[in-house]
Parts: structure tokens; sequence; C-alpha cells
């Protein structure tokens, strides 16, 4: 599977996760995205942020929902509900958090 953006063909699994994590861009967050039919919204965004800087900068990182909670908090100042991430990312926020962030499919189970 893969989808074009800008241009050029960015390969993705069969879940619709980036096969390589370095193709993306803020413009493919877009795309898988609208795909998903979410428009991104600055909430969004730091959830990405926080998600990619978690597997890049510790180890492959890719926390469950609570650890996103404690995450956020810390980000926004005001721990958010599991009910704020989720209409984020209604698909669950590890998961379809993950795959618009370019990240691999989480294999685990839920995500608390």
């Amino acid at each position: 599977m893969a989808i074009e953006v800008n241009g050029k063909t960015i390969e993705t699994d069969e879940n619709g996760n980036l096969v390589n994590y370095l193709d993306w861009d803020e413009d493919v967050a877009r795309a898988l995205a609208e795909k998903e039919g979410i428009e991104l919204t600055e909430k969004h965004w730091d959830v990405l942020n926080y998600l990619r800087e978690e597997y890049i900068d510790n180890g492959n990182n890719q926390p469950m929902e609570r650890e996103i909670l404690k995450g956020m908090g810390k980000r926004w100042g005001k721990k958010p509900s599991s009910k704020d991430l989720y209409t984020l990312f209604p698909l669950a926020p590890s998961k379809q958090g993950n795959r618009i962030a370019g990240l691999p499919f989480v294999l685990r189970k839920g995500g608390y």
C-alpha cells in the first residue's frame, strides 16, 4: 500500500502505518489524518510530536494511553482525560495517533 504526498509515493503497511518513519513530515501527517477523517488541530500536533519524540528519542518507545495522558498533562499544564484523547483520536490515541505520527503499528492490545 502507499499514499501520494506532494508528488512522492510513501509506502505504508497493511495497517496504514508508514513503512519508514523517516518518510514522515507535516504534509504526510495531514494526508494520513485526512484518510482517517481527522482535521489536525494544535492539540493533535502536540500528541503527534510527543509520540514521535518518545519513539525517536526514547529507544522506540510507543507509549500506552496512561503515558500519553501524563505526557500531555506536562505539555498542556493540566492532565487530560481519556475522553479528551479519544475525542482527538477516536480509534485509540496509541494506535491511530501512532499511525498519523508516521510510526510503526503497535502490536499490543488496548491502550491504558
